[in-house]
């Protein structure tokens, strides 16, 4: 029997208010502590990328989304300790209070100026949103470090 490489896949969301993004300052998890990201989670399989956002989203920051309200801005083949896909969602509006809804994950989740963001951010969301500022839709990011051979 054959077997197939797969990917992980991941969707991240920028949620944007002005000229502020929603950012996140994860703790206890065991992956960036105390680095800022932004909502972000996996695909649990059997769902659309929007399907995957509107529910992060709403698990994350207490808020509800419809499909319509969010686009694909930004597409990152990246290399960490595997290989990812990572799909970029912006969203400007949306219903209910911004939350924190998972205080044992993250002790901080609030606005940022976005041409103003903390330096501890995790380098490739900080790499995503300056390309979504930019225009570039797609990146690859990681690769530089070691180049994966794939069976």
């Amino acid at each position: 029997m054959t077997h197939r490489f797969k990917l992980i896949t991941a969707v991240h969301l920028f949620l944007v208010k002005e000229d502020h993004i929603l950012l996140l300052r994860r703790y206890n998890t065991g992956y960036e502590d105390g680095k800022y990201s932004v909502v972000a989670g996996h695909l649990d399989g059997g769902e659309e990328v929007k399907t995957a956002m509107m529910r992060e989203a709403r698990e994350e920051a207490g808020i509800e989304i419809k499909p319509e309200h969010l686009e694909v801005v930004g597409v990152m083949h990246r290399q960490s300790t595997d290989e990812r896909i990572d799909f970029f969602l912006t969203c400007h509006e949306w219903n209910g209070n911004v939350t924190n809804m998972e205080p044992h994950k993250c002790d901080e989740l609030a606005w940022y100026p976005i041409d103003g963001l903390p330096s501890n951010i995790i380098p490739y969301v900080q790499r995503a949103i300056h390309n979504y500022q930019s225009g570039e839709w797609f990146d690859s990011y990681g690769w530089e470090k070691s180049q994966v051979s794939i069976k």
